[in-house]
């Protein structure tokens, strides 16, 4: 990190970026880790695809929902105890999940681990709003999202080693033993960053001003709702790829950990480019880039698909570009989403969150749905997807730009 991007002087002593990238790691890992799971999960509780599903759409719901109360919680008590009570509902959740006998015992086991995993990852957004200046805090997030995509490119790859060796419940003893982790080094590092605490930011009347502020923003959505949707792309990926890899197109589990990190490496790449691309040519010229991406990858998905390949290189093409112009997309759309409110910090962060997983949770429903034994259901979200993201990209972007 360059001069440029480093923090506030009352937290210059301290190494938040490490921090920052530890919280948002816990994200992707709770999913990628036992993403080859899936399939054995299935045949071990005797339930369709659909049920398994869910171990996936409940953690959404419950990490979408619980932004919109951790955020404010945040404003008010500050950013330590909040995460620090996060990340031990977390680590008692990892550990039903590891014992669960039941999938349903699973199912709801993941949804408290969801509202744990939602403290790590919105402390982290808010703090970066709390300790670096708005002009940076882009290339913060690009800075730390470089480094956020190791996890989901090495995550895979060890949860399908651990399925292989050691069976499912092992990827949750690893997200505990993680998390317990991360909670040790937090409670000895991690100083308070609010400095601008609201009283009142969880009161009915505040909270209402507060959402009311940022839900009234053009600048809100100009950032946010094209994020929402670039994340939705990649999450019909992250739903159906070890389905259509390992079922579809008879890839052998052992080796999905590996196509999924191909996958993922676009992402660490996007975020490169972003970093490049930012000092260069401005957010909003990257974010255009970004989002052009997104839209000629949905083409070129489905297109092939129409075609008739039905290959497992098509598959990895189409999650690598993906992937790529998320890498762009997201730590413009964050970034861009939150900083325009220093007071509202976490409540911004919080609905900025809660429309990601809506649109995931939506997403991941009509994957589970849709999956028919080929890949047109993911090349028509994708696609879809793609369309969408680049019509909001420009129309809230113009928007936005005649309004400030």
């Amino acid at each position: 990190m360059d001069n440029r991007t480093l923090p506030l002087a009352q937290f210059a002593h301290v190494p938040l970026m490490p921090l920052i990238i530890a919280f948002m790691m816990l994200q992707p890992l709770s999913t990628d880790l036992y993403l080859a799971s899936l399939p054995s999960l299935a045949s071990t509780f005797e339930v369709p695809a659909s049920t398994v599903q869910l171990t996936l759409s409940l953690f959404v719901i419950g990490f979408g929902a619980a932004q919109l109360i951790i955020g404010p919680l945040s404003d008010r008590f500050g950013r330590r105890p909040v995460l620090l009570c996060g990340l031990l509902l977390y680590m008692l959740a990892s550990a039903l999940c590891a014992l669960a006998p039941s999938i349903a015992l699973l199912i709801a086991a993941r949804f408290l681990q969801a509202l744990g995993c939602c403290a790590a990852v919105i402390i982290a957004r808010a703090i970066v709003r709390d300790a670096y200046a708005p002009e940076h805090s882009a290339r913060v997030v690009a800075a730390a999202s470089t480094w956020l995509s190791f996890a989901p490119l090495l995550g895979p790859i060890l949860g399908s080693y651990l399925q292989v060796t050691f069976g499912w419940r092992a990827a949750f003893v690893t997200l505990g033993l993680l998390s317990t982790l991360v909670m040790a080094v937090s409670v000895w590092r991690l100083p308070e960053t609010n400095m601008h605490r609201n009283p009142r930011a969880t009161e009915l009347s505040g909270l209402m001003a507060n959402y009311r502020i940022v839900l009234g923003s053009r600048e809100f959505w100009a950032h946010a709702l094209p994020g929402a949707l670039s994340y939705g792309a990649i999450f019909a990926f992250i739903s159906g790829s070890s389905f259509v890899l390992i079922r579809v197109l008879n890839v052998p589990t052992a080796w999905f950990g590996y196509c999924f990190a191909f996958g993922v490496s676009g992402y660490l790449s996007g975020t490169i480019v972003c970093r490049r691309l930012l000092p260069r040519i401005g957010v909003h010229r990257a974010f255009r880039i970004g989002s052009a991406l997104s839209l000629i990858t949905g083409i070129f998905f489905l297109a092939l698909v129409g075609t008739g390949i039905a290959h497992w290189g098509l598959m990895l093409a189409a999650m690598f570009l993906t992937m790529l112009a998320h890498g762009i997309n997201f730590p413009i759309a964050q970034s861009g989403a939150v900083s325009p409110f220093p007071q509202q910090a976490g409540t911004a962060a919080g609905l900025m969150g809660a429309l990601y997983m809506s649109i995931a949770f939506a997403v991941g429903t009509v994957v589970a749905s849709t999956l028919d034994g080929t890949l047109y259901p993911l090349a028509i979200i994708v696609c879809t997807l793609g369309a969408l993201i680049f019509i909001s990209v420009r129309a809230l972007a113009s928007s936005a730009a005649r309004t400030a």
